[in-house]
């Protein structure tokens, strides 16, 4: 007979992090300006038209929703579902890194470009995809040892070891109850 894996905590408490600082660095992102570039405004002449990352890159808020989301599934799921749910978080963060790359350019901005926050807004954003692919992949690999909501009341997994009935009866003496009655 092998002996029941035993929960870990710790694992749980690193993907709760992980999740948890890769949702708010998603959302920190959505907010920073992606994109600028000038464009004719008419009357007002040529202006520096902008764009923040939840305008740019519409998902990235959703995904960081997902991410919270998937902070109360690790805790509540164990086994197969919490490892699916982890390939699917690691795919959300694989699809947030995508989103910071994708136009990312070094040079060629128009001048009064705001480039730092351009940068940071998009490196905050590979930044928090890559804490919500680790923690997914996390999620997968230590399913089996991380605890999970209600286990603590679920049935154990062990079959009671019989007993001898003479042991039964001095214990039974041992309680102060009477082992010769019908109990």
């Amino acid at each position: 007979m092998s002996d029941p894996v035993q929960p870990d905590k710790r694992p749980l408490w690193i993907v709760v992090a992980a999740l948890l600082l890769g949702a708010a660095a998603l959302w920190g992102s959505s907010r920073l300006i992606w994109f600028a570039e000038e464009r004719d405004g008419g009357v007002r002449g040529i202006v520096l038209d902008t764009a923040t990352g939840a305008q740019r890159a519409g998902a990235l808020v959703p995904i960081a929703v997902l991410a919270v989301a998937g902070v109360a599934g690790m805790v509540a799921t164990g086994g197969w579902p919490r490892r699916v749910l982890g390939v699917l978080l690691g795919l959300a963060g694989v699809a947030a890194c995508w989103l910071a790359v994708d136009g990312l350019r070094t040079s060629g901005y128009p001048d009064g470009a705001p480039v730092g926050e351009i940068l940071a807004g998009r490196g905050l954003a590979a930044a928090g995809g890559i804490l919500v692919v680790l923690g997914g992949l996390l999620g997968v690999r230590k399913a089996a040892r991380m605890p999970r909501l209600g286990a603590r009341y679920s049935a154990p997994q062990r079959e009671p070891v019989a007993r001898d009935p003479d042991t039964e009866l001095w214990q039974a003496l041992s309680d102060g109850e009477d082992p010769t009655s019908g109990r």
